[in-house]
């Protein structure tokens, strides 16, 4: 099976394929959901996904989303490719280059199929419709005595068939059917939705034939190192450019352009070094000697900045949501608990770190890039080159991890501007110090906790208090307190059944770049709420897992949503995509039954548990720790997860272990420090993540439901900092309020 990676335009597509006259072109505009059509006379019109079938039986699908390890160029071509009834066998894959008819390309938010699932199927059951209508028209039979298999139209009366790439020009010519008219599949009958399906680039990858952006290479390209600011928005007061060509192998040096407010996405403060190889360019930014005007943001240190939110977080913020008279009943309550939980600045830190190469000619710049959105990259790519959007070309290589950080562009501008001013081909190349030093950080967060129990041990009270810099002070400067966006990320949607609730903000202005990471701010929530759960357990003298049965209450559909509080619900429908206690705890009691997680441990081991609903999915974490002689050793974790229809299990599972991973790296070992104003880790050596030594057995159960896709990539995050450190509490007393654990306990 030869399946091909290209990255071409719709035009581009038709040429290269050897897609004419005798070939089915079937489009749908994702963004309006229009019905889809096919017409082969319209090759010039620039549509969103669409299925070509070649004479010779080949199934072409594009992918609009970027492929980062998470198998969405398998996912995608899956569901269109169940509904088609087609060979898998004879599907391959073309990357879409950015398009804004496409409606979203942002690949984040653990959306990719969420979002297409239902359109995606519609493709397939148009293009299968047409096909057979094709076939019952050459057979002159009745279309429902015909069905089509494995890429083939059947007739149920005889045993004639014939093949897709047969009957393509004729289905090219028939008019669509109506949206309301198509058939789908039952469950029972899906041969590739549901299935394990192995990734289509699994095998270019495993052997090295993948490119991602790192790997780009054109004819007479140059390559770009820069000096970047340490300190956000320090200037350049001088440099010695002199120095810098002396290096042999440099080419020039170019001053970047100032960097204005807000900081968006923006290029950083510097001087490029243009040098004919990756090595040259990082030796002559050595020689820059540049002198920097710091600025306010020196003043920024993120141990003093931390102490000051804790010395504000344990007064009354700012109510979101308020249920019953939280202050009154903690004032009479028989016991009451508190707590205040931290959690450092992150880096997503990703295996290959950004590049980009671009090409500037005729008013045209052309990229190659890791982006997780080519949209967003072509809008502000033309932005900073005084272009319109139509005259940047987006093409999208695989991304060797992102987690967030390539969903931020600036790397793509400064290869354009370069290419712009050296009138050629340019490949910008950040190294691993460049990312970790002047990246989009997941923002420092501090938080507290209280709650109030009455005589029965009963929780009455619940009180929460978040306070971070929000990622929307990277685009505009002036906002100090979160936003509703991320309040609505596991912090307002809280689905207790206590009598009295606050959920309260407080203000944190921004000094750094803030930008999205995996799971976004349900890291801290997560981390501080599973965490008190277990404390107030823990006072009640009863297990974590009764306590969280305690808190979620009956089941029922939560509105968290209040006159103060406008629920996002990560951009879906309540009515479709409701917050279901039933289903929470359910995610609880799979991963409760399956990992043992409520039996006896051995001396100085001990489980923690955490359940956390993001993205629309329900995902619960047991961890088994040891803990001997202040040393925390992570014997095993579990995870389960309820993402509603899951369309590749294998995926999903891949999925979870990673998240699982991540979020271990991040309780374990995250931390991002400021002293300054710059940040201080540099590398994997210093920001460290985890090693496979550290890494211990992982289980994951998915639970079959039959619920509208969810969330995938990052769900399994959240509730693994605090299954980790309740863990460590059974199994050693000893309580870890702030991340990291390294910072305590060896690890």
């Amino acid at each position: 099976m030869n399946h091909k990676i290209e990255n071409v335009s719709r035009r581009q597509f038709l040429k290269v394929s050897g897609i004419g006259a005798s070939s089915f072109v079937l489009a749908s505009s994702l963004a309006g959901y229009k019905p889809v059509w096919a017409q082969t006379s319209q090759a010039d019109v620039e549509l969103n996904l669409f299925v070509s079938i070649q004479s010779d039986n080949r199934v072409n699908i594009i992918c609009h989303r970027s492929e980062m390890g998470q198998g969405i160029r398998t996912s995608i071509p899956q569901v269109v490719a169940e509904e088609l009834c087609a060979d898998w066998d004879l599907v391959s894959v073309v990357q879409g280059l950015a398009n804004k008819e496409y409606g979203s390309q942002n690949t984040d938010g653990s959306r990719s199929i969420r979002n297409f699932y239902t359109i995606l199927r519609r493709m397939g059951a148009s293009a299968r419709t047409m096909l057979e209508q094709a076939a019952a028209d050459l057979w002159k039979v009745d279309v429902n005595s015909v069905y089509a298999e494995d890429s083939y139209v059947h007739h149920k009366d005889s045993k004639r068939k014939v093949s897709f790439g047969y009957i393509a020009e004729a289905a090219g010519k028939l008019s669509p059917p109506k949206a309301e008219t198509l058939t789908y599949k039952s469950k029972k009958d899906f041969k590739l939705i549901g299935k394990p399906v192995t990734g289509i680039d699994s095998a270019e990858i495993v052997t090295g034939q993948a490119e991602f952006g790192q790997d780009v290479r054109l004819e007479s390209m140059v390559y770009a190192s820069i000096e970047r600011s340490k300190v956000l928005r320090a200037t350049v007061k001088s440099f010695d450019a002199d120095a810098a060509k002396s290096v042999k192998g440099v080419i020039d040096t170019i001053q970047m352009p100032e960097q204005p407010l807000p900081v968006m996405f923006h290029p950083m403060n510097g001087v490029a070094v243009i040098a004919d190889s990756t090595w040259a360019a990082l030796q002559g930014r050595k020689a820059l000697n540049i002198d920097w005007e710091l600025g306010e943001n020196a003043a920024h240190t993120s141990a003093d900045y931390i102490a000051e939110l804790k010395s504000r977080i344990v007064s009354k913020g700012k109510p979101i949501r308020v249920e019953g008279d939280v202050y009154a009943d903690i004032e009479q309550a028989t016991d009451t608990h508190s707590a205040t939980y931290s959690v450092p600045y992150l880096s997503q830190a990703p295996m290959e770190p950004p590049a980009a190469t671009a090409v500037f000619k005729n008013g045209i710049c052309e990229i190659w890039a890791c982006t997780q959105s080519p949209q967003v990259t072509q809008q502000n790519v033309a932005q900073a080159l005084g272009i319109e959007s139509d005259k940047v070309i987006i093409n999208v290589t695989f991304l060797g991890g992102a987690f967030g950080r390539k969903a931020k562009p600036d790397y793509s501008i400064e290869a354009a501007l370069l290419a712009k001013q050296l009138n050629r081909p340019v490949k910008v190349v950040w190294s691993r110090e460049d990312d970790i030093q002047q990246g989009f950080y997941h923002a420092v967060s501090v938080l507290h906790m209280a709650a109030a129990m009455d005589t029965k041990k009963q929780i009455t009270s619940w009180l929460q208090r978040t306070a971070f810099p929000s990622i929307m002070w990277t685009f505009t400067g002036t906002v100090d307190e979160p936003q509703m966006n991320e309040l609505s990320l596991g912090f307002g949607d809280l689905p207790f059944a206590v009598d009295n609730l606050s959920c309260e903000t407080h203000k944190a202005t921004g000094h750094i770049r803030i930008g999205w990471m995996r799971s976004v701010c349900n890291i801290q929530h997560s981390f501080a709420q599973g965490s008190f759960v277990d404390e107030l357990a823990s006072k009640a003298g009863i297990s974590t897992y009764k306590m969280w049965h305690q808190l979620l209450g009956e089941n029922r559909l939560v509105d968290p949503k209040t006159d103060d509080f406008d629920y996002q619900n990560y951009g879906e429908p309540q009515d479709v995509f409701p917050v279901d206690i039933k289903r929470i705890k359910h995610a609880l009691d799979v991963v409760i039954a399956k990992s043992g997680a409520d039996q006896p441990t051995q001396e100085n081991e001990g489980w923690g548990i955490c359940v956390h609903r993001s993205f629309v999915s329900y995902c619960a974490v047991a961890t088994k720790v040891k803990v001997v002689d202040n040393k925390v050793t992570v014997l095993e974790m579990h995870s389960s997860i309820d993402a509603g229809t899951v369309v590749n299990p294998d995926r999903v599972r891949a999925q979870q272990e990673g998240s699982m991973i991540f979020g271990l790296s991040l309780a374990l070992l995250g931390e991002i420090s400021t002293k300054d104003g710059a940040v201080e880790q540099s590398n994997y050596h210093d920001y460290q993540v985890l090693r496979m030594h550290q890494c211990p057995k992982i289980e994951t159960y998915i639970i079959e439901s039959d619920a509208p896709p969810g969330g995938v990539g990052e769900p399994g995050t959240p509730p693994v900092a605090a299954s980790v450190a309740n863990a460590i509490f059974h199994a050693c007393g000893k309580r870890i309020r702030d991340l990291p654990i390294k910072n305590y306990m060896s690890v």
